[in-house]
Parts: structure tokens; sequence; C-alpha cells
């Protein structure tokens, strides 16, 4: 599969690149058969977190005796040196390697969090350090926010920066990608089909190779997916007038309903995690079970009675989007999905 090269990291990576979520909702024998699949066809990306649960021990597994073949990035919600230090540790064991290419902040999503991150002394110097180690190759960011993503490739500290691109969510291309090039910094993108909102892997894919020094990940759900992608990407057809056509179709018809998961709309001061719950319809579809009803989306829509209505939410969001009505609506759709499930499970 073609290659291109990943910014200042020098790292040949394959066109597209594994994202890690949805193999958690497998059984842990058909994800490996899924990621040994996708390695096979010539994908050299695999990008997984310590927060994916199964994920990074899966891809482990998959990739065990290609290692020197493979580019495994990984990433830590963490913000404190110890915890940072902990969850690289517990990334390299799971993954069953000594050292990961890519190592990410993940989800630095606030100016604040992006300070505490690069702050002389502070988190971005311990994984330095892991770099010198040779337990890190190369360091990365991801953010879900624009404005923090355009500082962080100003402050130069990072190899790579993730952030979401896709024909409806197309705010990265217009400002971003520039700066990034200008200095020489990977772009991986995440979101390809939207988290799941686009059905048309065709029209995504063609509107992503509009863009030739990107990285797309893409998550696959099962075996054969990923070559159907691949297809695509290696057609390299145009976006032809009747396409052009659908995708402002499909960006009005998601418009008013889609939640970018930018987090403007945060702090909520009922603490209640607004971008995650937006996005519960597709986690049902693509986590594990366990997690969505048992684990922490069980405790984000306990949250939702406490909605005072005060509206800051929706004064917030650069989309205006009807933020109060979505998630009520979401807590209801989880409540019935919830059921299903007790039920399936006997109690």
């Amino acid at each position: 599969m073609e290659k291109i090269r990943l910014g200042k990291t020098d790292v040949m990576v394959s066109r597209i690149g594994f994202g890690g979520i949805p193999i958690q909702k497998s059984s842990e024998e058909e994800a490996i058969r899924i990621v040994s699949s996708c390695f096979d066809l010539g994908i050299n990306f695999f990008d997984t977190s310590r927060v994916y649960t199964t994920s990074e021990e899966r891809i482990g597994k998959a990739l065990a005796g290609h290692r020197e073949e493979a580019i495994i990035a990984t990433k830590t919600v963490s913000r404190t040196a110890e915890k940072i230090a902990e969850d690289l540790a517990t990334s390299l064991k799971h993954l069953g390697t000594d050292y990961v290419d890519l190592y990410q902040f993940h989800n630095v999503s606030t100016e604040d969090d992006l300070k505490t991150v690069i702050a002389p002394g502070g988190l971005l110097d311990v994984v330095r350090r892991a770099k010198k180690e040779g337990t890190v190759r190369h360091i990365g960011i991801t953010s879900h926010r624009l404005d923090v993503a355009k500082e962080a490739v100003k402050a130069d500290c990072f190899e790579t920066i993730m952030v979401a691109l896709n024909f409806v969510n197309t705010e990265a291309a217009d400002e971003l990608l520039a700066m990034a090039k200008e200095n020489d910094t990977g772009v991986i993108i995440m979101k390809s089909m939207a988290g799941g909102m686009l059905e048309n892997p065709v029209l995504a894919f063609k509107y992503l190779m509009r863009f030739p020094n990107v990285l797309p990940l893409i998550g696959i759900a099962r075996e054969g997916e990923m070559e159907e992608n691949i297809r695509i990407v290696e057609a390299d057809e145009p976006i032809t007038e009747d396409d052009q056509r659908e995708m402002d179709r499909i960006r009005k018809e998601l418009g008013t309903g889609f939640c970018r998961m930018c987090n403007y709309c945060q702090p909520c001061p009922q603490q209640i995690m607004i971008s995650a719950i937006m996005y519960t319809r597709v986690a049902i579809t693509r986590f594990d079970p366990k997690r969505i009803f048992e684990g922490e989306w069980n405790t984000f829509m306990e949250k939702v009675p406490d909605c005072i209505d005060c509206g800051e939410c929706e004064e917030r969001c650069p989309y205006n989007l009807p933020i109060r009505e979505r998630i009520k609506e979401a807590a209801d759709n989880y409540a019935a999905a919830k059921k299903v499930y007790r039920e399936k499970r006997g109690r």
C-alpha cells in the first residue's frame, strides 16, 4: 500500500491507519483476526489508547512477531507525571513491546490543559525522558478543539497532531492543515466517518484523499471492512458533481443534530459530560456493551436528570445545537438499550 511521511517523525505510514476503538466490542479472537488481516493488507499504523479497555492487548497480540514492521501509537489522558509514567508502563505491558512509536497526550481540549502539558518541567518533559530512554520514539497530541490544536502546532512541541476531519466537520482543513505543513507536524485524522455518523465510505475517503499528507484512521469492526476501504483509497477517484450534491445533502441533514465533540459547551455547572452523552447512539453500536451499560457511560447518563435547563451549553455551542433536547433524547435511547442489554443477560 502507498505510504506517506508522517511529518517530522520521518516515519513512513500506510495511506490510512487502523483506529483501535471498535475492536473493544469484538471477541478477543475476532479482534486479533481483524488486526492481523489489516496488517496483511499493508496497513502499518495502529492507533489505540490506555482508555480503550482491551484494545491495546488485542493489538499487541495480533502484531506479535511483526513489531519492527508495525507503527504502534497509543495515548494517555492522565495529567500528572506519576500517572503518565504508570500509563506508559501499562501500555507497554499490554502491547507486549518495550517501546511505542508514537505516544500522544489524549484529548487536550482546553487552553489550560495544553498549558499543563507543555509547561517547563511538566508533563511533556516526562514523555521526553521516556523518549531519551527509548520507550517512546515520537511524541504527539490529540484535541477535539480546533483553537487548542492550532496552539499546539504553534508551540512546536509535538511531532504529530490528531484532529477530527470529514466532509461534514471541515474546520481543520481551513487553517490547521496549512499550519501543520509549515511546521512539518504530522497530521492524523480521527472521526473520518464522523464517529459513525457517516455511512458512505466512498464519499468519506474521496473527501479525505484530497489532502495528500494526512493520515486518516478508520475503526474496523469486522473482517473485510478494511479491504473495502483500501479499494476506495487506491481507486483515487475524483469527487463528482453527484458526490458533491450527496455530501451537501448529508451535511445539511446532520447540521443541527451533529455534535463535533469540540467541548466548547463545557464546563457544565452540573458536571454533565455533554459531548459523551451526545455520542451515545454511536457508542452503543461501537463500544464494549459492558463499558456502556455498566461502566463509565452509565455514570455519564446518570447525570442527565441533574440538568437545570440553564442553557449555558447552548449559548457556547458554535454550531447552535439544541443540546438540552438532544441529551434528553440520548437518555431515553440509552434507557431503552440498557433494558434490552439487561434482559439478554437475564437480570
